[in-house]
């Protein structure tokens, strides 16, 4: 059986001056990095913003867990199938993180033959937006520190300094640290800390920003610190938000690739899908849906996060009126949630199936509270039976859900026209999309909404710290922003080890913090990590290059 690289590298890939006119794009509005990937130009964007829409389908999946749902995968398979029944369509992604590409996840390019290319170069620089990302994350650091170095005009209370570098690499001994050593020629000293470059504001950011004039202005609103008398200090305030604008002149420009099949992909920024909202670009998305009948996109980790968040979040922020949710669900996962370890999973096992199935009626019910048609996708993979694959296909029936056998990561989009079909017909129906929550409500309020709504929590705890960082947040004005709960993703609950549906229980927020250039206000349940490390064994140890230049090992 061939590696997902392996099938990559086989594909003979189309000039991406090919793929871009299969959406009416002229070489002039490309600027290519190589053959294979180009960036879409500003006059594009411009000269697409008017005329009619497309219809959007997100693809979201239930809890995820050890064993792999393929979200990635589905939506690749998808836009393909589109393609393959004849639907003109575009597959808005996210990008990569390159630490975590070297750490336990290998590649993030969808797998087997619904794949998006070159695969390599996805996973690694790419066209070096992340880099971009985090140059101007630690310009804005190094301005700060600067400004506190010569003098400190602003009275910047180093003991409330509330952003850190950032670096796109999986590295848990810079998680915390202590800077500003040597002498006072070599800064002040401080505590301080780095985060990956995905979970940085200015990430969430560029995905949220509709042109650089307003990537610009939200830059200059990222609260950065507090004076010693307790005022609030802003980028704007260290005159950074220009120079950090200037570094992602081209990053705010998003990525044309294709499918192993030809399908054209827009690839585009990949913040957090807990601290942030998990999310492609709000420019990509608006621009696949001008430029194709469907755009194929998705949100990270599992409904109750990722696709809340594209909801309540991007959708709100972007005017965006999803036609179909596509939710993602595998026998194996369903069973891991029945209480099966992971090892165990290829055998045969209803009981567990049946005990762990009611994760997906949770999702199915939470996707139908926001309005809009939801299809599940059914991700088979090769020791799923035919008695397990019924069962769910009998669960969704009893639940008046639709449902497709997706077999896209074996047999690319052939394998996932039936799926096609009733994602065809189900955006069709006419979409009552509306958010969860009004944005006037208290911030409280709107925590407890999608605690009670969409994680069937009892109600909410507060620690002290949590409700101190609430009233400073609410104290800026700040409160009538969305809200983006940091939760783990294996549960619906903040324990990851409930699975399931788990029953009574309360959230419990730890803390809050203000992005305020991003537009929410992130609300901390549990410990969520925004550095991670690397494995025991980490991926990178088999990954290679050879004398030609061909990378091996690449997932």
């Amino acid at each position: 059986m061939l590696s997902d690289i392996e099938i990559a590298q086989q594909a003979q890939a189309q000039p991406i001056v090919s793929i871009a006119k299969k959406l009416g794009i002229d070489e002039d509005s490309l600027e290519l990095y190589g053959r294979y990937k180009a960036k879409l130009s500003e006059s594009l964007i411009r000269e697409r913003s008017q005329g009619k829409d497309g219809k959007l389908i997100l693809v979201t999946a239930i809890n995820p867990t050890p064993a792999g749902e393929g979200k990635t995968t589905t939506s690749v398979g998808l836009g393909d199938a589109l393609s393959c029944i004849g639907k003109k369509t575009v597959i808005a992604l996210r990008e990569p993180s390159l630490g975590p590409v070297f750490g336990i996840k290998g590649g993030a390019a969808g797998g087997g033959y619904a794949q998006v290319i070159p695969m390599e170069d996805i996973n690694l620089h790419f066209t070096g937006d992340m880099h971009a990302i985090t140059a101007a994350n630690n310009l804005l650091c190094a301005m700060l520190d600067n400004h506190i170095q010569q003098g400190n005009a602003l009275g910047i209370d180093v003991k409330k300094i509330l952003i850190k570098r950032c670096l796109d690499m999986n590295d848990r001994e810079l998680r915390n640290i202590v800077a500003g050593l040597g002498g006072r020629v070599n800064g002040v000293p401080r505590e301080d800390g780095f985060i990956i470059t995905v979970a940085s504001e200015v990430m969430a950011i560029l995905c949220l920003a509709s042109d650089i004039t307003d990537l610009k202005e939200r830059l200059g609103r990222i609260l950065v610190a507090y004076t010693f008398d307790g005022r609030p200090v802003y980028a704007r305030d260290l005159k950074a938000n220009g120079a950090m604008a200037a570094l992602l002149r081209d990053a705010v420009k998003p990525n044309l690739v294709q499918t192993l099949e030809g399908t054209p992909a827009i690839m585009h920024g990949g913040p957090f899908a807990n601290i942030a909202h998990g999310c492609n670009s709000v420019r990509a998305t608006k621009l696949g849906l001008k430029l194709a009948d469907y755009c194929v996109t998705e949100a990270g980790f599992g409904s109750d996060l990722g696709a809340e968040k594209f909801f309540d979040i991007k959708c709100r922020k972007a005017g965006l009126t999803p036609s179909a949710v596509v939710l993602v669900a595998t026998v194996r996962a369903l069973k891991y949630n029945g209480g099966v370890p992971k090892t165990e999973l290829g055998a045969e096992n209803l009981e567990a199936l049946e005990k762990g199935i009611v994760n997906l009626g949770v999702h199915i019910d939470n996707m139908h509270k926001y309005g809009v048609p939801v299809v599940v996708a059914i991700n088979r993979f090769g020791a799923d039976t035919d008695a397990e694959l019924s069962f769910i296909e009998d669960y969704c029936t009893k639940l008046g859900a639709d449902f497709a056998l997706s077999e896209v990561f074996s047999k690319g989009g052939k394998g996932g026209i039936e799926l096609a079909e009733k994602v065809v017909a189900a955006a069709e129906k006419p979409s009552q999309f509306k958010p969860l929550y009004d944005t006037a409500l208290p911030v409280k309020e709107k925590i407890e909404t999608i605690a009670k709504s969409i994680y069937g929590a009892d109600g909410v705890t507060y620690t002290a710290a949590a409700e101190k960082a609430i009233a400073e947040i609410e104290k800026l004005d700040a409160g009538d922003l969305p809200v983006c709960i940091a939760k783990t993703q294996y549960s619906l609950s903040d324990d990851p080890a409930r699975l399931g549906k788990p029953q009574g229980f309360n959230i419990t927020v730890r803390d809050a913090r203000l992005s305020n250039g991003a537009g929410f206000v992130v609300v901390y349940t549990g410990d969520i990590m925004t550095m991670p490390g690397l494995p025991k064994v980490p991926a990178a140890e088999k990954i290679d290059v050879d004398a030609d230049g061909r990378i091996t090992g690449l997932f």
